[in-house]
């Protein structure tokens, strides 16, 4: 059965008529070559909704829109043509579209679970020769929420430190590794750091991560670092131990608390006129995580079970979020109820914090010696108070590094310019 395959963009032209002309096109070969599939792609490039559009409402994208209307449910049966379409934005969608008689069914493609997750990563490893200790199954269980194109980019990734390491054979390690720079971005080995500046990065993360362990409802520390990735300066790298769907209201108050875990153990160990910006994205993720809790998922008990905001869909994509509720003494109650959450989950991590100080202390050195900690590692320390590791000598955990650092040492900050914002 011949497959006919085209973009929705490929549609559109600035002129007059081209796009209805080539959508009739199309069809005058799909009805030559009957039976046979359509196939088109991005559809929300012609199909978007009908009187969005900027000025003049009969241009072209409509003028193509309509006559693919036309095309597929005409005066004329076109029968022996299966027209199939794909796009990620399905809300933006013309109702004429997918009415019964044109686009009768829609099939929701999710971001893959844990066994899909392992069938892809089957599918892109067969390209790449794999060492004996390569598990697929176990990828997959440290990669929630990667899609089909992620875990592609995480075998390549993977294939390219291997080819770099001068390795025959891609092992786990390179999977590992790979995993690390595709969720937290790319070692900055070059990032100029002072012995203070480290110090300061290192009970900053050591924060997040012991609010982390002493939050039930928290998910388990996947990675804990102080190596400059991407923006940040340091980063505590967290994973679910099963696929998530809905998230529960322990949960967000204890992720509003490991984010406050940054700034409150810098509150503890170097006072409040030491405080930095590194914990600027912790607040952000902190304020719009409780501003969802209060306006949209009704977990405040004096607002109660109503959505105060909704977002709407603009041109392009493009659109906004505004209250339903303008009143000004309700607009008061909702900036007064996000303050309280994040207030309190601070005030919570100061009293973990406070009670686990020997911990901060603990991770902190640990951190500054050894630079990265898996979750597992964090957990050993923390229950015997030393790491042991197969290449470093074992022992108690000491405040300066017994090795080499991968962080250039200097005494101006970042090469004597700019500042970097520290990770949670």
């Amino acid at each position: 059965m011949p497959f006919f395959t085209i973009s929705g963009s490929d549609f559109v032209e600035m002129f007059v008529g081209v796009g209805a002309s080539r959508v009739r096109d199309m069809f005058e070969q799909a009805k030559k070559n009957a039976p046979c599939i359509v196939f088109i792609d991005e559809i929300d490039a012609v199909g978007r909704h009908r009187g969005n559009g900027i000025g003049n409402s009969n241009d072209e994208r409509e003028q193509t829109l309509n006559q693919l209307l036309v095309e597929m449910d005409g005066f004329e049966a076109n029968e022996g043509i299966i027209i199939i379409a794909a796009t990620n934005r399905p809300d933006v969608l013309d109702p004429a579209l997918l009415r019964p008689g044109r686009f009768d069914r829609q099939v929701v493609v999710p971001i893959p679970d844990i066994d899909g997750r392992e069938k892809i990563l089957s599918v892109h490893m067969k390209k790449v020769p794999l060492a004996p200790d390569v598990n697929p199954r176990t990828i997959a269980r440290g990669t929630p929420g990667f899609s089909g194109a992620d875990l592609a980019n995480l075998v390549n990734e993977a294939a390219l430190l291997a080819a770099r390491r001068n390795k025959r054979l891609v092992a786990m390690q390179e999977f590992e590794d790979a995993k690390d720079k595709v969720m937290m971005g790319s070692e900055r080995k070059s990032m100029v750091m002072t012995d203070d500046e480290k110090k300061m990065t290192a009970y900053h993360e050591a924060g997040h991560a012991i609010v982390a362990v002493h939050e039930d409802a928290s998910d388990p520390i996947h990675k804990a670092t102080i190596i400059p990735r991407g923006r940040a300066l340091g980063m505590v790298m967290r994973l679910p131990e099963r696929d998530n769907y809905s998230y529960h209201r322990d949960k967000m108050h204890a992720n509003l608390s490991v984010s406050m875990g940054g700034r409150v153990a810098e509150e503890i160990i170097f006072g409040y006129d030491k405080v930095s910006s590194g914990a600027s994205s912790d607040i952000q993720y902190a304020t719009d995580l409780a501003r969802n809790m209060v306006t949209k998922w009704g977990m405040s008990d004096k607002l109660g079970p109503l959505q105060y905001e909704q977002s709407h869909e603009g041109y392009l994509g493009m659109g906004q979020t505004t209250r339903t509720f303008s009143g000004a003494e309700t607009n008061k109650l909702i900036d007064a109820e996000i303050k309280n959450l994040v207030e309190g989950s601070h005030k919570r991590a100061t009293e973990i914090l406070t009670d686990h100080e020997d911990q901060l202390h603990l991770l902190a050195q640990a951190l500054l010696e050894y630079e990265t900690l898996t979750g597992d590692e964090i957990r050993q320390l923390l229950e015997t108070g030393k790491v042991d590791r197969a290449d470093e000598p074992k022992g108690p955990v000491i405040a300066q590094p017994t090795h080499g650092s991968s962080i250039p040492k200097a005494g101006k900050r970042f090469g004597g310019s700019g500042e970097a914002p520290q990770g949670a």
